[in-house]
């Protein structure tokens, strides 16, 4: 593990969860941790075997549940619960948040399927 965090907040109404590390703090919105979970349910057990995530605008998370001193469960309002996310890919969603975010953006847009705008897009770019 190169990063941990110092501390972990949940912001319920905002629908942000916010990661501190030594050197960084992270605005991550629920949904964009929600379509980036590392589960196998989103990315597949290989390589092409991802699940474009769509319709989680408003999703929000209701639980975090530490795993051992490496990660994080988060529990979301959807029921998606399988997602162990480590303090590194937490690190890592934060430093490239407005890349993997674009990509996300154009595999929609390819997919054909539209997103409805939220408040919380201003976190994103």
């Amino acid at each position: 593990m190169k990063h941990t965090p110092t501390d972990i907040r949940l912001h319920t109404k905002s629908k942000l969860l916010e990661v501190v590390f030594n050197d960084e703090q992270f605005t991550l919105p629920c949904e964009y941790l929600r379509v980036m979970s590392p589960s196998a349910e989103v990315k597949g057990h290989g390589p092409g075997q991802e699940v474009l995530q769509v319709g989680k605008e408003t999703v929000n998370i209701v639980a975090i549940e530490p795993v051992g001193h490496y990660a994080v469960r988060l529990i979301f309002d959807d029921a998606h619960n399988s997602g162990l996310y480590s303090w590194d890919y937490l690190y890592e969603l934060g430093t490239h948040r407005s890349v993997y975010w674009q990509e996300y953006l154009n595999k929609l847009i390819a997919a054909g399927v539209e997103r409805a705008a939220q408040p919380n897009d201003i976190y994103m770019s």
